[in-house]
């Protein structure tokens, strides 16, 4: 079912859509294990660190070149100029979806 998130596709989600329950999120979770989901369950976030600035910002680019293209975007945050903090939510039904498991597994395979 969730072997390969990052060959899955993002789909929209609406407003009457349910976050996932904590268990759900238990079973998603080790397909992303260096991403750590927020105490609330409300987020999932991971920290990348670059060989400097102009690294980290690629970095970034390309993050955004993936969240367009999947119609999912994360909040991103440069700071120490070469970490990147991304952090995952779907601000739709102000929790977590597959959607962001989805979005972290690709990230990771950048």
């Amino acid at each position: 079912m969730m072997d390969d998130l990052s060959a899955k596709r993002c789909v929209p989600c609406e407003g009457g859509t349910k976050p996932l329950s904590g268990e759900k999120i238990s079973a998603y979770q080790p397909k992303v294990p260096e991403w750590a989901v927020s105490e609330d369950g409300l987020f999932i976030s991971r920290d990348f660190r670059f060989k400097d600035f102009k690294e980290a910002i690629a970095f970034v680019n390309e993050v955004a070149d993936i969240a367009e293209f999947e119609g999912h975007h994360p909040d991103m945050s440069v700071h120490g100029y070469r970490s990147v903090r991304v952090t995952l939510s779907t601000h739709a039904i102000k929790g977590l979806s597959e959607n962001d498991f989805i979005l972290a597994a690709k990230i990771d395979k950048i």
